[in-house]
């Protein structure tokens, strides 16, 4: 059977891949540029990279989770702590920003030791805990910003202006994009040729050159787009960057193959000589530090921290970024990049629809409807495995 052949015996049995979100993101990009036709405009879609740079990272993180078959409710609550934290001990106590930036995320990750041992120690499902986590940690967060409620950052602070106003210039937007496919020729080839001396079929030479060339003329495209504005954020680069590192730890170290190891069979993953304990506190320290990274990067886009930082839509848009971008609720199993891509579904939605002025309560519905369908077809994907022995 041919590669062609070969993909589409997979389609059948549900191995769908990221079909389902590259056709959503095609669709939403034409209903929401021929309803409003400034959607594509460059100064649009470089707010849009500053407004889903946060989502995406703490979508990162409880990716990170659910890859246990967990969940961690806090994640919005800690993203606030950190925000807080970050504002006042700038702002208010005149700490150097970095270092500020440094405490914040240091609590995200003392936090998430605390979820850990509480979850693998004691017993308390993680549910649980980490609603407890959610109410006591907003707690915190209230506590720390006192009376005043909003604390706003200096605004000729570095922080401000990494958050609102350091861009990448155009031409060195082309130079990352096309590192970024190159990037992806050389991890594709290598994999084809390591799947081939194990005996396995491998991605043909000339799939993965149709993939790279789509991939330049997206990149050349973005750039040139980018161009016309502000430029690319650096803040999103930070976040692309965190995935794809995460990307590579989860799919190519021991430690991420254990991390799906637990999250596939826990009992198998025991016997295997895992330990399962250390990795689920390891994976929850690094969900909530990523929370508490995506919360002070908040801080630092919208020059403040106040009592609604982290509230609101951050935890369910999290969570929704990760489960449309292909991460199973089952556990042990997601897509490459989901986090990013799934925070760009929940982002161009919410984005588009506040360009037609469209109210919160169709937003949620609509996203609503996005996620039950991506869960639905995880589901349905997953019984197509099932049924056929993958």
């Amino acid at each position: 059977m041919g590669y062609v052949g070969a993909l589409f015996a997979r389609l059948r049995s549900g191995d769908i891949g990221s079909l389902p979100i590259i056709v959503g993101l095609v669709v939403i990009v034409i209903v929401f540029q021929s309803l409003n036709d400034t959607f594509l405009n460059a100064f649009n879609l470089v707010n849009l990279c500053l407004q889903i740079a946060s989502l995406t990272i703490i979508a990162l993180g409880i990716t990170l989770v659910l890859l246990l078959g967990e969940i961690d409710l806090s994640i919005g609550s800690v993203s606030g702590v950190a925000a807080a934290i970050v504002a006042v001990a700038n702002a208010t106590h005149g700490v150097n920003p970095f270092l500020s930036v440094i405490m914040a995320v240091l609590a995200g990750t003392v936090i998430g030791l605390i979820h850990g041992i509480v979850f693998t120690k004691i017993g308390v499902p993680s549910f649980v805990i980490t609603l407890a986590g959610l109410l006591g940690w907003l707690g915190v967060q209230l506590e720390i910003l006192g009376k005043q409620g909003t604390v706003n950052l200096p605004p000729t602070g570095a922080l401000i202006d990494i958050g609102q106003q350091k861009f990448l210039p155009t031409w060195l937007t082309y130079v990352v994009g096309l590192a970024l496919v190159v990037l992806y020729v050389v991890t594709a080839l290598s994999g084809s040729a390591r799947r081939r001396r194990a005996g396995l079929s491998g991605q043909p030479i000339w799939v993965t050159a149709i993939v790279a060339i789509f991939l330049i003329v997206i990149v050349v495209a973005l750039a040139s787009k980018l161009g016309i504005d502000r430029g690319l954020p650096w803040i999103f680069l930070f976040a692309v960057a965190l995935v794809l590192i995460f990307d590579w730890i989860i799919r190519r170290t021991k430690y991420g193959r254990a991390i799906l190891a637990v999250g596939g069979n826990i009992e198998a993953a025991r016997r295997a000589g895992i330990k399962v304990d250390a990795i689920r506190i390891s994976v929850f320290m690094l969900c909530s530090t990523l929370a508490a990274v995506g919360g002070v990067i908040a801080a630092m886009r919208l020059g403040f921290a106040n009592q609604q930082s982290g509230a609101g839509d951050v935890l369910v848009n999290s969570i929704a970024a990760a489960v449309i971008g292909g991460t199973s609720l089952f556990g042990g199993r997601t897509r490459r990049y989901a986090p990013l891509l799934g925070a760009v579904v929940i982002g161009s939605i919410a984005n588009g629809l506040a360009l037609l002025s469209l109210t919160s309560s169709v937003k949620y519905i609509i996203t609503g409807a996005v996620l039950l369908g991506a869960v639905v077809i995880d589901a349905a994907s997953s019984r197509g495995r099932k049924s056929s022995g993958r």
